[in-house]
């Protein structure tokens, strides 16, 4: 790939290669950079350094006349001056002008035309180029046109430490967002996701103000059309469940729905990939070939196999790889308004049904909440689950308030009569520790109930903790798992923990009191007082059957 005459940022010192083919990131990469290796599958792995996750207590957002009415400001959302920014480019620029080549990616966020932003990446690293190759949606693989000026530039010199000496800067990590520019400064991380998490943050500040609802889920098709989305924080099996050979996929992680349906925002996947088996997860293993990017797994060096169960780097093992290496995905990513919707959940508290219908506030209601469960062993100091709620399902990546996104929501749904379930994921039988991580083939085959209709011709019963509608049978499952009581040890232990959780639901929800309605905050859980009257009851949990 011949390098560019004049190249961006004013950049005068590098050799500056211009839309560079995988083949040339291939070479470029094994042979200018120590940690990059050949798995045997054909995939390129790369190493990211010190950092090896997100840094969102690194994010910062310029605050601009145009646009800091519309910022959900707070932890979230961190201010930070122009003129910060400005000495933040100037770090990033020179330390770019420095290195000995440079890398420019082009390529599209957004499959549908009226959602889409010409985003370009400058990047040193030829790993970070290709995995930007594969995320965006490259113009030759929709069939659209190039573009000369983007909407939004990345300027990713991650290896150069940013200044804390500059106001608001304090971490040698700064993911700085200028609106006004349409720039994403990176320093101090070389973790590519912060790329593509970058590039989200973006489309859900530009996509409310067209009236398009930017949404962090995933997405697949019947072969006649049936759209279903999958909403769910990590570990929740958001990837996993849509990734369904019966089904095509539109895409795994990130998704906007417009007037026309849904569109994905991406070109590719970025897939976890801790303990993979081919067994368990036989669209992602497949997709692991020339082309793909295998981010900080352990690599055996006498025959380049992948132990995927090695997380002595870090459990955030990934790999980045084009749809196109999906068999069954539908290109492009586009579809049309769903007919279901999924929120995943990962209970460990094991009061949650695996799988309940909501209502329309009740929906509202757990949109909002975004809760899992975390659990011992997943970060320090974790040794009991401990709940955690991300409003939205994606609230590092929100930029305007959640209710916002809540109240796009509820219309679409409202406009287009789509149905809402939740899925637990989590555990059956007792809390964890005592009970059993609900099987995933139990929890396919309460998706594959969903998709073939099967729950429209049988009875439900309202969960008294709750309020969720569960059914009473579902093919492929127990009837005893669908009702979370029944493998506790006692109803009263069950109660207790529901109660517990219920807690924390409502403590969490309190902070969004101002912008839900009644009959939304309504939707939430039983109250303190209702619970303890229920524990005082000796009639199981599905008595109303």
């Amino acid at each position: 790939m011949p390098a560019m005459d004049n190249g961006p940022l004013g950049l005068t010192g590098p050799v500056v290669h211009k839309d560079p083919t995988t083949a040339i990131l291939y070479e470029h990469a094994l042979r200018h950079d120590p940690a990059a290796t050949l798995a045997d599958s054909g995939a390129l792995v790369a190493l990211s350094g010190e950092k090896t996750g997100r840094s969102p207590g690194d994010k910062r957002i310029v605050r601009e006349a145009q646009s800091e009415n519309d910022i959900w400001w707070g932890p979230v959302n961190r201010a930070l001056t122009g003129e910060a920014f400005a000495a933040l480019r100037q770090q990033a620029v020179g330390h770019l002008d420095r290195a000995e080549r440079v890398y420019v990616v082009d390529g599209w966020a957004g499959a549908d035309a009226g959602s889409r932003v010409a985003v370009r990446v400058i990047c040193e690293r030829p790993y970070h180029a290709l995995f930007m190759r594969n995320m965006l949606i490259m113009p030759d693989a929709g069939g659209q046109p190039g573009f000369d000026t983007p909407d939004v530039t990345i300027i990713n010199a991650g290896r150069h430490p940013a200044d804390t000496g500059i106001d608001g800067v304090d971490s040698p990590t700064s993911i700085a967002l200028s609106f006004a520019r349409g720039e994403l400064v990176i320093l101090g991380t070389e973790y590519a996701g912060e790329m593509k998490k970058g590039v989200f943050t973006l489309m859900n500040h530009l996509m409310p103000a067209r009236g398009i609802l930017s949404m962090h889920c995933s997405a697949n098709a019947s072969v006649d059309g049936q759209v279903s989305l999958f909403f769910g924080l990590s570990g929740t099996g958001k990837t996993t469940l849509s990734a369904d050979p019966r089904r095509r996929l539109i895409g795994d992680d990130e998704h906007c729905w417009s007037d026309q349906g849904i569109a994905n925002i991406e070109g590719g996947c970025y897939a976890k990939v801790i303990d993979l088996s081919p067994e368990a997860e036989p669209q992602i293993s497949a997709a692991i070939r020339f082309g793909a990017v295998l981010e900080n797994v352990v690599r055996d060096p006498d025959n380049g196999a992948i132990d995927y169960s090695d997380d002595r780097i870090t459990q955030n093992t990934r790999c980045a790889y084009p749809i196109e290496h999906v068999d069954n995905a539908q290109l492009p990513g586009v579809g049309g308004h769903p007919r279901d919707i999924i929120l995943l959940t990962c209970d460990a508290f094991s009061v949650l049904p695996p799988v309940s219908r909501l209502t329309a506030e009740q929906a509202m209601y757990h949109f909002i909440s975004g809760y899992t469960a975390k659990v011992a062993g997943t970060e320090m100091g974790v040794t009991e689950p401990q709940a955690t709620f991300s409003a939205c399902f994606g609230a590092p990546f929100l930029v305007r308030h959640p209710a916002v996104y809540a109240r796009m929501l509820a219309e679409r749904i409202e406009q287009t009569g789509s149905r809402v379930w939740m899925i637990n994921t989590g555990w059956t039988g007792g809390p964890y520790g005592i009970g059993r991580r609900i099987p995933l083939g139990y929890t396919r085959a309460m998706i594959d109930a969903i998709h073939d209709n099967a729950l429209e011709s049988v009875g439900f019963w309202t969960d008294p903790v709750f309020g969720l509608s569960v059914p009473d049978h579902c093919p492929g499952v127990p009837n005893e798992v669908l009702d979370p009581m029944s493998g506790w040890p006692s109803r009263r232990g069950y109660l207790e923990a529901a109660a517990e959780l219920a807690a924390l639901f409502h403590q969490n929800f309190a902070a969004y009191t101002d912008v839900a309605d009644a009959a939304v905050q309504a939707a939430g859980p039983a109250s303190a007082e209702h619970i303890q009257r229920e524990t005082a009851e000796p009639q199981p949990a599905s008595a109303a059957k």
